[in-house]
């Protein structure tokens, strides 16, 4: 049972989340999940203990709502940061495998959501680092250090091209090198499971990036070949609690 006296949403307030949940439940109310985002979620990283709170009810609702769906995403990709519902996330880890098991059904209907839908269901497999980065591969990039000289080397992946380059803020990306896309047999983990779910369902553009993030990248300036995600998970994945 949920203490709600103790669950402080980002207004500083306890009572208001759970009579939203009423009204969202009741009426499908577009203001009211509106307001209930604003105080569930802050910006990119942040999530209120009144949002892990509220989590077991919103993946109810989520077979029959959208709305519901996309903000317990939105709380799940902010689970390894700073909220004080460690205990409610374990308590709740059951209601989060169902939404899990949810989300990948939803995948398999090739929906318009469908990124949104990935990227939860990575947050739901704690890959939070993916789940907050990944993008559509129509115009990502990723600052890496190359880890033999140090250098700040860009990654691209979308229509701009695949490769690596060093920035110039005068020039653009110059002395670019074409990344090394994984071959399929070499992939594995994390990588293969989103290039494998990706290509069931039919999403060629998101399987052709992540191969490419799970491939090689040459330093423009050391010359030296390192795998890209090796690189970016050491640099961002969060420690989790």
């Amino acid at each position: 049972m949920i203490n709600w006296a103790r669950m402080y949403d980002w207004r500083s307030e306890t009572d208001r989340v759970p009579e939203l949940l009423d009204r969202v439940e009741r009426t499908n109310d577009a203001e009211a999940w509106t307001e209930l985002g604003h105080r569930l979620v802050l910006e990119r990283d942040l999530v209120s203990l009144a949002g892990i709170a509220a989590l077991p009810r919103l993946m109810r609702l989520a077979s029959g709502s959208a709305q519901a769906r996309h903000l317990a995403g939105e709380i799940m990709e902010r689970a390894a940061g700073q909220h004080g519902g460690d205990e409610l996330l374990a308590d709740g880890a059951r209601a989060i495998a169902e939404f899990g098991a949810l989300l990948d059904r939803h995948l398999q209907s090739r929906p318009v959501d469908y990124l949104v839908t990935f990227r939860a269901l990575l947050a739901v497999e704690e890959q939070y680092h993916w789940a907050n980065v990944l993008g559509d591969f129509t115009d990502d990039f990723f600052d890496l250090a190359c880890p033999h000289c140090a250098v700040e080397v860009i990654i691209a992946i979308g229509g701009y091209g695949r490769y690596s380059a060093v920035r110039d803020w005068n020039l653009g990306d110059v002395d670019r090198r074409d990344l090394r896309p994984a071959a399929v047999e070499e992939l594995s983990g994390v990588g293969r499971w989103m290039r494998e779910t990706a290509v069931r369902d039919g999403q060629a553009v998101l399987a052709d990036g992540i191969a490419h993030l799970f491939g090689k990248a040459e330093c423009p300036r050391c010359a030296s070949v390192f795998t890209i995600s090796d690189e970016y998970e050491a640099a961002n994945r969060p420690v989790l609690r």
